[in-house]
């Protein structure tokens, strides 16, 4: 899943989740330049600027069916994307 700032401004997305539509949750610790974009993998890894690792075991987008939520640090949702 990418997340993009489309803005032309950095964005602090501390406090910021991205979850799918059975509850899982990814909670951001960082700031998003502006025009730049982060990968968030399920996975493990070492994040870097364009990469962040949720740290799941299992898969997340594990169905055909599902719905990424971005929300914001107040919880009110910025956008979503689903798959059908």
């Amino acid at each position: 899943m990418t997340v993009t700032n489309g803005s032309g401004r950095a964005v602090d997305l501390a406090g910021w989740t991205l979850s799918d539509a059975s509850r899982h949750t990814y909670r951001f610790h960082l700031k998003l330049g502006a025009h730049r974009s982060v990968r968030v993998h399920t996975g493990t890894g070492r994040d870097t600027v364009s990469d962040v690792y949720w740290g799941s075991r299992a898969y997340v987008w594990n169905n055909d069916r599902d719905t990424a939520t971005l929300r914001d640090g107040r919880g009110r949702v910025v956008g979503t994307k689903s798959w059908r």
